[in-house]
């Protein structure tokens, strides 16, 4: 087998494991680490060679700019304070306590390297965390916090690491520098990010039609991320900001089907490279084993002693950040852990992931004076043993901790949500319908179906926007609509097959049959 079979299977396995871990109740990425894994044992698949220093800009692009289209900016903005507690803060006090544990327990582990080696495990996964969250059913503003954490102590844990490597290379180290460093890194990276994401603006205006925007959104992470890292900036940073700026500028109402072309595509491109991305975690298994052949029980007993201090600090450092971050949001005004129930589910859903195992097989070989790099195969084989116990252990408990807890959303908020949408949404259209109406004087049936169309679109939305009677009329007109769309769908279906069949005669131009094939489709959409 080689290594374009072993992609190949990789990728089916991403598809497979979506329904596959609805079925079984488990998270997807957590069946594809156990699939590489199982992949990785097999005698006949070849050890997966992917150079590291592709790894990072790889996968972190595409996967960070889909987790941006499930949120917003002004989310986070609301919500920096907590977020702050989580993605710098606590990235910081882990990187401390496993260097500190880690340069006591490992003989000859300079306090740099292990330095290095707490930066890389402390922040956890933000394909993880939004993948496994997203699907349990949580309130959303711990699903907002999971986010808000994983998209931004990557940029902190990245510099930390930088840093701690670049100290055991050279064998010098400055504070001033670091801090230098870290300050040049967030700024080069927001400016990047906003000029890519002006551009990328004024490009999709002038591209005008949704395939090509699609294909411009593509890029546009790639790119954020490779100016950013060029530049000595933060390529993470570079992409959330291109990202949050795009998605907050391009948000035209009437762009539904760029909007519907857009969110397909990036729901294909978060699947598959989310797959792969942990698919690579469980295959790379084998080849980290192999570097610490002849101590295998020692360097797991330093496994489990850092592991026990990954988890414990983040739990440690929850109990005191929730309650600081409520008093400081007075109350229920920021989207933090409510009860210690929430808390010890925001604890659990801490696991690491695909940045960890990048800058772990990103740690160079030697360091500028030639000499070996202090322990760097204990060093990876301690944050594999990280990633793959929390990911592993902590993805599949998950589910049933928050069961067991009773942590769920809070509907009866969900629904009072939607019914002010609604409501403002009705409002909005009956405004402009009067507007129309007093410029034009639309005749009172055209006004009267517009109206009652408008409320039934309000009561589809949410039920508990009119009354009884009304709910109960709005049931009879749409069990008779129900009725007209599947009789119209057979019809549309019929008249697709048709055009279909085209494509068969040598004599039909196949554009042309694209061409009327795309546009009953579009009236299918609508």
């Amino acid at each position: 087998m080689d290594q374009f079979v072993l992609l190949m299977l990789v990728g089916l396995g991403a598809l497979v494991t979506v329904p596959l871990g609805e079925r079984l109740g488990l998270p997807p990425p957590v069946l594809m680490t156990l699939l590489g894994i199982l992949l990785a044992v097999l005698p006949f698949v070849p050890d997966v060679d992917v150079p590291p220093g592709i790894v990072l800009p790889l996968l972190l692009p595409p996967l960070l700019y889909a987790a941006v289209q499930r949120t917003s900016w002004r989310q986070f903005a609301a919500n920096w304070q907590p977020i702050f507690l989580l993605a710098v803060a606590l990235v910081f006090v882990t990187t401390a306590a496993v260097a500190g544990a880690a340069h006591v327990l490992v003989p000859g582990l300079p306090l740099a390297a292990a330095v290095a080696l707490g930066a890389l495990v402390a922040p956890p996964d933000p394909v993880a965390a939004t993948a496994v969250a997203g699907r349990l059913g949580l309130p959303r503003r711990m699903v907002s916090l999971l986010e808000g954490e994983g998209l931004f102590n990557d940029v902190t844990a990245i510099v930390l690491y930088h840093v701690a490597i670049a100290a055991v290379v050279t064998g010098s180290f400055s504070w001033p520098g670091a801090l230098a460093e870290f300050v040049l890194s967030a700024v080069v990276a927001v400016l990047v990010g906003l000029a890519l994401g002006w551009l990328g603006g004024r490009l999709m205006a002038l591209l005008g039609d949704a395939t090509l925007q699609v294909g411009l959104s593509l890029l546009v992470p790639f790119a954020a991320y490779a100016l950013a890292d060029e530049w000595r900036g933060s390529g993470v940073l570079a992409v959330l900001t291109s990202a949050f700026y795009l998605s907050d500028r391009m948000a035209d109402a009437d762009d539904v089907f760029g909007r519907f072309a857009s969110t397909t595509f990036w729901q294909v491109v978060d699947t598959l490279v989310t797959g792969v991305a942990f698919g690579l975690i469980g295959l790379e298994l084998h080849a980290v084993f192999g570097t610490v052949h002849g101590r295998l029980v020692t360097v797991l007993g330093w496994s489990a002693a850092v592991v026990a201090v990954v988890v414990l600090v983040r739990l440690l450092w929850l109990l005191p950040a929730a309650w600081l971050a409520r008093k400081v949001g007075r109350g229920g005004d920021t989207e933090v852990p409510l009860s210690w129930r929430e808390t010890v589910v925001m604890w659990w859903a801490g696991m690491r992931g695909v940045a960890s195992v990048a800058l772990a097989l990103a740690i160079p070989l030697q360091a500028d004076d030639g000499t070996p790099f202090p322990q760097r195969a204990v060093i990876v084989f301690v944050a594999f043993a990280v990633i793959l116990t929390t990911l592993i252990a902590q993805g599949l408990t998950l589910p049933w901790l928050v069961t067991r807890l009773g942590v769920k959303a809070d509907t009866a908020a969900e629904r009072e949500l939607e019914k002010r949408l609604a409501l403002r949404a009705a409002k909005a259209a009956k405004r402009r319908l009067r507007e129309i109406d007093e410029a034009e004087e639309l005749p009172e049936d055209v006004v009267e179906v517009l109206n009652r169309r408008m409320l039934d679109l309000g009561l589809r939305i949410s039920p508990e926007v009119a009354d009884e009677e009304r709910r109960e009329a709005f049931e009879q007109r749409a069990r008779r609509v129900r009725l007209m769309r599947r009789v119209q769908a057979e019809m549309m279906s019929a008249a697709r097959q048709a055009v279909l069949e085209a494509r068969r005669d040598p004599s039909a131009d196949p554009v042309v049959v694209s061409r009327v094939l795309r546009q009953l489709d579009a009236r299918s959409l609508r």
